[in-house]
């Protein structure tokens, strides 16, 4: 779950301040955050399909976004990556 907090220190280190939450960068950081809280749900209820279908939908969303940021900004999509720990 993103509290307030949580949504203002993302936004603030991926973004411009820690208001600029539409940024690929911030909305790439988001679904991470999100993404890995789901992770203990999903080792307790592996018959979860419902939820596992929108966790899908959130990784997939999320490549999505690390494409544009790819096309768009190079050096902003290394930070990020490196900073979140997606690629090796």
């Amino acid at each position: 779950m993103l509290t307030a907090e949580i949504t203002r220190k993302l936004a603030g280190k991926f973004g411009k301040n820690d208001k600029d939450t539409g940024n690929p960068a911030v909305q790439v950081a988001f679904l991470t955050e999100r993404i890995n809280s789901l992770a203990p749900h999903f080792e307790k209820n592996p018959k979860d399909y419902s939820g596992n279908r929108g966790l899908m939908k959130m990784i997939g969303q999320r490549k999505n976004l690390l494409r544009y940021l790819q096309l768009t900004n190079a050096k902003g999509y290394t930070k990020v990556i490196t900073e979140l720990g997606l690629r090796k």
